[in-house]
């Protein structure tokens, strides 16, 4: 008898590894610019920030996300 899960976790789905890989960059990207004194690119990032949390919460709501990976039927 096997004992799979089928709860992926809490993060680990599509939507997530997006959201957060988005978020990451614009972060990287935002430092960058902050310290080599870029005010346009980090005012880009920070709208790249909120475009990774929109790609998320989309990704999330049309069926990529944690809650409905964990109630698939194999």
């Amino acid at each position: 008898m096997s004992f799979e899960s089928v709860d992926p976790g809490e993060g680990h789905s599509i939507a997530a590894w997006t959201a957060v890989t988005i978020m990451l960059l614009a972060v990287a990207i935002g430092t960058v610019a902050f310290f080599l004194v870029i005010p346009w690119l980090v005012w880009a990032s920070a709208g790249l920030l909120v475009v990774g949390l929109l790609v998320g919460w989309v990704l999330a709501k049309i069926g990529y996300g944690v809650a409905d990976t964990a109630h698939q039927e194999h």
